[in-house]
């Protein structure tokens, strides 16, 4: 599906090694501040409608593997209906989170980086989630849709987005698992790609996971300070 009268345009916008890799501890090195920052500010450029995480990213960068009591809540009047907050308006983060794992404490994402300060989340999940974590989510005014019963139909996902929130334009910045079902489902319009001056560890992850052909042209490339070097890809 290209036509973007239905869905997001969306832009996979990654750092990544020399060798492809996008998840692993090299991007905690010093020689990964610079292309860190680069990324930061392209982000802010792009001026999107919101950015899309996997869950195990969101753990990592935002909710710490911290988890609600779910016991004090009654599921009576819960169905497995898409909700849309009143707190939803504005810029979003949307969280692949098929089971419903993620610990969120508020409607939004509170970040030092203005390009995920006050964004509202919005939690994409499989039927047969916890209906006590969708109260929860209804209590503190997280927004949530549904598209699967075990795994996740991103078409559908992109074009409830589009329907319901007004998204227009998409960052993608998963892990690799989440890039690549992007990638086969053919979502990725565009590929922003900040290359640290690193090589991999051979544990670490590639950009897309279980990929499939695919190609795209070059849009265009600058060389940053400290090394880095950016490569923007329009797909054919």
């Amino acid at each position: 599906m290209n036509s973007f009268i239905n869905r997001p345009y969306i832009i996979c916008h990654m750092v990544q090694s020399i060798d492809g890799k996008v998840t692993g501890e090299f991007l905690s090195k010093d020689e990964c501040a610079a292309a860190t920052e680069v990324y930061y500010q392209i982000n802010r450029d792009y001026k999107p409608d919101g950015f899309a995480c996997g869950r195990v990213t969101m753990e990592g960068s935002f909710t710490n593997g911290w988890y609600p009591d779910l016991s004090e809540f009654c599921t009576t009047d819960i169905t497995e209906e898409d909700y849309v907050s009143p707190a939803a308006k504005g810029f979003y983060a949307v969280a692949f989170d098929r089971k419903g794992r993620l610990g969120w404490k508020d409607a939004y994402i509170y970040d030092y980086d203005p390009g995920y300060n006050k964004s509202h989340i919005i939690e994409v999940l499989c039927t047969g989630a916890d209906k006590r974590y969708l109260a929860y989510l209804q209590k503190i005014g997280v927004s949530y849709i549904f598209a699967g019963d075990d795994d996740l139909d991103l078409v559908l996902v992109m074009e409830k987005l589009k329907k319901l929130f007004g998204i227009n334009k998409l960052l993608l910045e998963g892990g690799s698992i989440i890039n690549g079902a992007f990638e086969r489902s053919g979502l990725v319009d565009e590929l922003s790609l900040v290359v640290a001056p690193v090589i991999a560890d051979k544990t670490d992850k590639p950009l897309f996971f279980d990929s499939s052909f695919d190609s795209f042209e070059l849009k265009d490339s600058i060389v940053y300070e400290g090394n880095v070097l950016w490569l923007n890809y329009i797909k054919k």
